[in-house]
């Protein structure tokens, strides 16, 4: 007879999964027993928190779910970063892990007691607060369906993160032979169907979108889930529309493109932000449209009632959420616009002109600013000389996500990736190990000293299994996002660092670290990292007296008022 532990990791297998990422603890342990002898890699970073980063982002590349394992109570604290980032962000992400309960035990409250009984904690109810769906089996056969059924949720309708908790007992127990109900195919058991708006609802958008005379996509995350890059452009094309992003939509199409706006939002450019208002059609496809995207709903800025709004997406209630929409397109965002694209065609002769305009917010003299420390702009700027198609960005949270949202123009599609999610500070290091370690690209972590501090060990994972990603610290030596709030020196606790020799600390890793200060030799630097077969820490010095708030957010709301008066 097949032991649960080995049927599961059979079951990964046959469902094609190529890494587990985790760390060995309770009744995770039985699992990975298993692992050394099959197709299945563990990745072992340094703490549970990395290990679900990297999860999330191995679900959001590659559109399979990532795999998130360890001993429950850290899963359910260290390892929440990265399921809540999964489903904020729509990430397939499935964790298996445990409640450390110890049998007949459980009532009486054992140490590391997971279960929910009275004298420890729950785990399950921690689940429940960040998951599309968990699981606790407590026979064999019910582990087997379990894990079958968080693979196919995961995936199945708006993506996100799914988890089995695995009961110490049955993880140890024989698979029955034969059961009721039985356990089917693992293949079979998981499939998903793409949902596909009806013909009445695509025939009232194909309507609007050849009437429009300023037609405008905002394009979200959904494109990005979804993979429809082609079929957003084929639109874009067929109704010669400007193109925006969200945030999490941000290289969802280049921004290099002769349609291309930029980014909406609050933190966005204001060019992008003003073809929005003047749009007479918006189509938003895979967005919310949640406060930050939208302005905090500033009514100059979105107006149902002037303006007709479609709006495409995988779950109904997204659509007209935030904004009434005219029109609703519920399905996945592939099947949404290849059927637009299919099905109408016009030209208003706006869309290249204003598109133009649009992006000459995308640059400031900053950005050619030769001066030390390095002005921010000037920093993202010569990040993007080294971005190609085949370089993936990751941002973290913070000032240095907004600068890179502003000054990098991403010239290709799948280039740039973002903590937008839940926005958490440290992201961008693991997720850039997991790109590195999934992809052939070239990646790129880009964090302030703050978050590259919180996660600088997965500068020693990627060392460790291989890989070389350039880590890029903006360095002002503080919380600069929240030492910027003040309004006056020292006037908030806790936002100044001393300062971290991270050259030292990449070294003492086994990678390559290099500290700069002058424009040029940052631009060199990338330029070896990028080469560098090895992990390489670029320690950048930033003028900390730019203001990102003050420069990237005030002028849309002095200067849009006006327009629609």
């Amino acid at each position: 007879m097949t032991g649960t532990a080995d049927a599961l990791v059979e079951t990964l297998e046959e469902l094609g999964v190529e890494y587990v990422f985790g760390y060995p603890g309770g009744r995770a342990i039985e699992l990975l027993d298993h692992v050394p002898e099959s197709e299945v890699e563990l990745v072992r970073p340094r703490d549970e928190r990395e290990a679900s980063v990297m999860a999330e982002m191995y679900g959001r590349l590659t559109g399979q779910p990532g795999v998130l394992t360890g001993q429950g109570p850290w899963i359910g604290s260290l390892g929440m970063m990265g399921q809540m980032e999964a489903r904020l962000s729509s990430s397939p992400l499935v964790t298996l892990t445990e409640a450390s309960e110890r049998g007949e035990y459980s009532t009486l409250a054992p140490y590391q007691q997971a279960r929910g009984d009275y004298g420890g904690f729950s785990l399950p109810k921690i689940l429940d607060g960040v998951t599309k769906e968990w699981w606790f089996p407590r026979t064999p056969t019910e582990t087997l369906r379990s894990v079958q059924l968080a693979f196919k949720h995961a995936e199945a309708g708006r993506p996100g993160p799914t988890a089995v908790i695995l009961d110490g007992d049955a993880i140890n127990a024989d698979v029955p032979e034969e059961s009721t109900p039985p356990t089917w195919d693992a293949r079979e058991q998981t499939r998903t169907w793409d949902a596909a708006p009806t013909s009445e609802d695509v025939a009232a958008a194909v309507e609007a979108l050849e009437a429009a005379d300023r037609p405008v996509i905002v394009s979200g995350n959904g494109v990005h889930a979804a993979q429809a890059y082609d079929e957003l452009a084929a639109v874009a094309e067929a109704y010669d529309c400007v193109v925006a992003t969200s945030y999490l939509g941000k290289s969802t199409y280049p921004e290099t493109d002769e349609r291309a706006a930029g980014v909406i939002g609050s933190f966005g450019h204001e060019g992008a932000n003003r073809v929005v208002s003047e749009a007479d059609t918006i189509l938003v496809v895979g967005c919310r449209m949640n406060p930050m995207d939208t302005n905090w709903q500033a009514p100059e800025f979105i107006r149902p009632d002037e303006q007709t709004i479609i709006h495409a997406d995988i779950d109904t209630r997204n659509a007209g959420w935030v904004y009434p929409a005219d029109v609703g397109l519920i399905g996945d965002a592939k099947q949404s616009l290849a059927a637009l694209a299919d099905a109408g065609e016009a030209s208003n002769g706006w869309a290249l002109e204003r598109a133009a305009e649009a992006r000459e917010w995308f640059t400031a003299p900053e950005c050619e600013d030769d001066s030390a420390p390095i002005k921010p702009q000037r920093a993202a700027k010569e990040i993007q000389q080294v971005v190609d198609e085949d370089t993936i960005v990751t941002a973290d949270s913070g000032n240095n996500r907004f600068w890179l949202l502003y000054y990098l123009q991403t010239p290709a599609v799948r280039t740039y990736f973002g903590s937008g999610g839940v926005g958490g500070m440290g992201w961008a290091n693991p997720a850039a190990v997991s790109a590195a370690l999934t992809t052939e690209k070239d990646v790129i972590a880009v964090a302030g000293d703050g978050g590259f501090t919180m996660t600088m060990t997965s500068v020693e994972t990627a060392v460790e299994y291989g890989v070389a990603p350039t880590f890029v610290v903006l360095n002002d030596t503080s919380l600069g996002m929240v030492r910027q709030m003040q309004h006056e020196d020292d006037d908030i606790a806790g936002v100044e660092f001393h300062d971290t020799d991270f050259v030292k600390a990449a070294e003492a890793f086994g990678a390559t670290g290099v500290r700069v200060t002058e424009p040029e030799d940052f631009a060199d630097a990338l330029l070896e990292a990028k080469a560098a077969d090895v992990p390489y820490v670029i320690d950048v010095r930033i003028d900390r007296e730019e203001d990102m708030a003050e420069t990237l957010s005030s002028s849309f709301y002095e200067t849009v008022g006006g327009l629609h008066e």
